[in-house]
């Protein structure tokens, strides 16, 4: 079975940086796509941003520039740094992994918990 725990959300000013995190753990065989999803109150949950197993990345227009995403593919781990955070990237930020478990079928979709950033003054 896998876990898949968010952390390092938080309280930060506008222009403030942030670091989420987001580990898998369990009978991992493979990692393939990870993403970063967010919702605000009201809003529907959008895509922030890509990474493939290769590295390829890919963001939302309103976070490029001010984003990164990257992965450790040794520790399973996904990371979104943050930067020049505005107030209307509050919001819960949720991880997507596509894994393949040992015994498990192939390239099924595990969603973190959620962690809330607040971007306020």
């Amino acid at each position: 079975q896998v876990q898949v725990v968010e952390s390092g959300g938080g309280l930060v000013q506008p222009g403030g940086s942030l670091r989420l995190s987001c580990a898998a753990s369990g009978s991992i065989f493979r990692i393939d796509a990870m993403d970063w999803y967010r919702q605000a109150p009201g809003k529907q949950r959008d895509l922030v941003a890509t990474i493939s197993r290769g590295m390829i990345t890919n963001y939302a227009d309103s976070v490029k520039g001010r984003f990164t995403i990257s992965r450790d593919n040794a520790k399973n781990t996904l990371y979104l740094q943050m930067n020049s955070l505005k107030p209307e990237d509050t919001a819960v930020y949720y991880c997507k992994m596509v894994i393949t478990t040992i015994s498990g079928p192939p390239l099924e979709d595990y969603w973190g918990q959620g962690t809330q950033v607040t971007v306020s003054s």
